[in-house]
Order: structure tokens, then sequence, then C-alpha cells
């Protein structure tokens, strides 16, 4: 969810200008309500809309909730109602442990984070790639839709 439907980095770098959440600059992932209303990627929307009306895929969104911040897991699922309504209604999925999913794709932003580079199907390396500091094989919602559609 984060770093592929979701821009948490501009979201965290906005909230971290704020004096109150000077304590998080070590984990901004812990700012309460950081989760709660940040701004979707570009096409994220749409990408995801025309995936669904295609009727090829069973969609899920999986993510992981920092285990400092239990409101996320919360704020989360009121951001995908927000975007989705009821299109994964009980298909959210709260998980440090990607590798253990079961599906043909997974799209995700950081392949060596929670199990996502062992995921047993096809991994879709998506944006920004912080390690390497280049964009990855699939940088935008358009690229995704290129391959899957």
């Amino acid at each position: 969810m984060d770093g592929v439907l979701v821009d948490l980095d501009a979201q965290m770098k906005l909230l971290l200008g704020y004096p109150q959440n000077e304590k998080y600059k070590g984990s901004p992932d812990h700012i309460p309500g950081v989760f709660r209303d940040p701004l979707p990627y570009e096409n994220c929307i749409e990408a995801v809309n025309k995936l669904y009306d295609s009727d090829k895929y069973d969609m899920f969104i999986a993510t992981s909730a920092p285990w400092g911040n239990p409101q996320s897991a919360t704020d989360k699922r009121y951001w995908i109602e927000k975007h989705f309504g009821r299109m994964f209604h009980k298909k959210l999925i709260l998980t440090h442990r990607k590798d253990l999913l079961i599906g043909d794709y997974l799209i995700d932003d950081r392949p060596t984070m929670n199990g996502a580079g062992e995921f047993k199907g096809e991994l879709l390396d998506f944006g920004w790639n912080y390690m390497k500091n280049k964009w990855n094989k699939y940088y935008s919602w358009d690229t995704v839709l290129d391959y899957l559609l």
C-alpha cells in the first residue's frame, strides 16, 4: 500500500514539519494519523479501477502496520474505503510477512522488506528504489497496466 498506492514519503515530510512531531524524526511512520489521509500516487486510483473492471484479477491490498503505531491499521482501512469504496471490503491483509501470501502478482516498492522478495508469485518492483537510487522496472501505474492488461 505505502509506496505503491500512497505517497507516504510526502505525507511524512509534511507532518515532520510540525513542531509537535519533532520526536518522530527517527520513526516518522509512528506519527499519529500519518496513514489516515496521505495523497494517492498519480493515476493509482484509476489504474486499480481498470484492473478491477477487467475481471482478470481477484485483488487484495497487503500492507504492514508499524508495530509502534497500532492506530495505523485502522487509518489504512479508512484510507482504502475513502478511495475505493467497498472494492476491498474484507480484502485487506495486514502482514509483516509478504512471503506467506498466495497469489500470482505482488506489486511492491521494497523487495527487501517484509518478505516481498520471497513472494512465491511474480513480484512487480514498483516506483522509486531508495536502496539503488533509481526507478524500478514498474515506475508508474501506466507501466503496471501495460503489463497486466
